[in-house]
């Protein structure tokens, strides 16, 4: 994984849930780029034509809510977020997050729409570059930065899988 993001912020509140990151009718295909273009449809309809690769959702308290659906970090990775900022999470967002390989962290980093957000994940460091507003957190263990690195527990398996056929 890369050790470190930087982009510009989308600013959500409290208890975001999975129904308004990627709406139920839209959960007919796994297919990243397909659920990003529905990505925050009735909250935010702008969202899936500007976000850019790169940007980065700060957002409060309990996001992720809701549904266990998997769509909901994969429609963010799709649409080319880089990492989500949030006070908590779901623990089965989170949990998906992780194994499809969306960096979560947990900060409650004050930002505005359009700020400019790093996030460095060795240094467990998010920073708000326009008010100067730094924040730590905990750091993901090393089997979880690895699985992350590895782009999450699919492609991660995969690789464990074909390391053992060829020995």
């Amino acid at each position: 994984m890369s050790p470190a993001f930087k982009g510009r912020a989308w600013v959500f509140g409290d208890n975001v849930d999975t129904d308004q990151i990627i709406p139920a009718e839209y959960l007919v295909t796994m297919d990243s780029s397909e659920l990003a273009k529905h990505a925050f449809v009735k909250v935010r309809p702008e969202f899936a034509k500007r976000v850019q690769k790169g940007d980065i959702i700060v957002a409060g308290r309990n996001f992720g809510c809701g549904s266990s659906r998997e769509h909901a970090p994969r429609a963010l990775i799709g649409a080319g977020v880089s990492c989500v900022v949030a006070e908590s999470y779901a623990r089965i967002f989170f949990r998906n997050a992780i194994n499809i390989g969306l960096p979560v962290v947990e900060a409650a980093l004050s930002a505005s729409d359009g700020d400019t957000v790093s996030v460095d994940v060795a240094r467990g460091t998010v920073l708000n570059e326009r008010t100067n507003e730094r924040l730590t957190f905990k750091a993901y263990p090393p089997f979880v930065t690895m699985l992350m690195d590895k782009g999450g527990l699919i492609p991660y398996t995969k690789e464990r899988l074909g390391c053992r056929r060829s020995r």
